[in-house]
C-alpha cells in the first residue's frame, strides 16, 4: 500500500477518534480535507503537492462554511430553560426584609417562599410588593413596585 494512502487515512482517523472524544467541532473539518485529499491521491498518487493543497482548501472551506452555523446550533442548545423561568415578570410579596448588604431577604411567590435579592442593590421592607426581573440560581432577582402602581393591582 503505498504511503500516502496511508497518510491520509491515518489522519482521518486521527481527526474522527479527536473529534469523538470532543464535543467542540475543531477536528472533524481536517477529516473532511483529509477525505478529499485521500480521493486526490487515489486519482493522482503522483502529486503530493497537489493532494496537500486538496486538503488545505477542503479543510478552511468547510471551517469556514459550516463553522458559524455549527457554532450558533450548539449555543443555542446550551441554555436550559426552567420552569422557574415562567416567574420573571411576576408581582411577589416580600416576606423578609430585602438587604443585599446584609445578605437577607425573602418573597412569596406562587405560593412558594424564596431567597430574593433587590437588582438595584436597593433595601426593600417586609411586606412590599415586587416585581421578578430575574432568576440566580436559587433567589429571585426582584425591582420594587411602586406603591401607587401596586394599589392598582
Amino acid at each position: 500500500m503505498d504511503w500516502q494512502l496511508i497518510l491520509w487515512l491515518s489522519i482521518i482517523v486521527l481527526c474522527v477518534i479527536a473529534e469523538a472524544s470532543t464535543v467542540t467541532l475543531i477536528s472533524i473539518w481536517f477529516a473532511f480535507g483529509s477525505l478529499a485529499a485521500l480521493v486526490a491521491c487515489l486519482i493522482s498518487p503522483d502529486t503530493v503537492w497537489m493532494q496537500a493543497l486538496v486538503f488545505a482548501v477542503c479543510s478552511c472551506g468547510t471551517l469556514a462554511l459550516t463553522r458559524p452555523v455549527c457554532k450558533r446550533y450548539l449555543q443555542q442548545r446550551k441554555e436550559t430553560r426552567t420552569n422557574a423561568d415562567r416567574n420573571i415578570g411576576e408581582v411577589a410579596l416580600c416576606t423578609g426584609r430585602i438587604d443585599n448588604d446584609a445578605g437577607t431577604g425573602s418573597a412569596h411567590l406562587m405560593g412558594k417562599e424564596w431567597t430574593a435579592r433587590s437588582m438595584d442593590g436597593s433595601v426593600i421592607e417586609e411586606g412590599a410588593k415586587v416585581r421578578v426581573q430575574a432568576i440566580s440560581g436559587v433567589k429571585l432577582m426582584v425591582s420594587p413596585i411602586p406603591v401607587e402602581a401596586a394599589a392598582s393591582r
